[in-house]
């Protein structure tokens, strides 16, 4: 292992970390390392806070703006039908112990 240089701290851009994400995941971790000179952990990182996250959304030059009233219609739209299925969870739930008592 090499030594650590102490008082370095590097400071990379998000677009870099999004790219080293994309790259790590079509060619694997280690190569994608061994290629940028990137810390395993770093990207090990990357990757875990990245995992089911649209990579476009995370930089903002890649991905399209839209107006804050759309979002803020979209969030309310799904707040709505969050809270419908957590209804129709619940009366299943119900429902699904109603029969286990029925069936003993």
């Amino acid at each position: 292992m090499g030594k650590k240089e102490l008082g370095t701290k590097r400071e990379y851009t998000e677009e870099f970390k999004v790219e080293t994400v994309r790259l790590a995941k079509s060619i694997g971790g280690n190569a994608a390392v061994s290629r940028l000179g990137v810390p395993q952990s770093t990207v090990t990182n990357w990757v875990r806070r990245r995992k089911g996250v649209d990579p476009a959304a995370l930089v903002p030059s890649l991905a399209a703006k839209r107006p804050m009233s759309e979002l803020e219609a979209e969030n309310t739209r799904l707040r709505r039908e969050l809270a419908y299925a957590k209804l129709d969870l619940d009366i299943v739930k119900k429902a699904a112990a109603y029969f286990v008592r029925e069936s003993r």
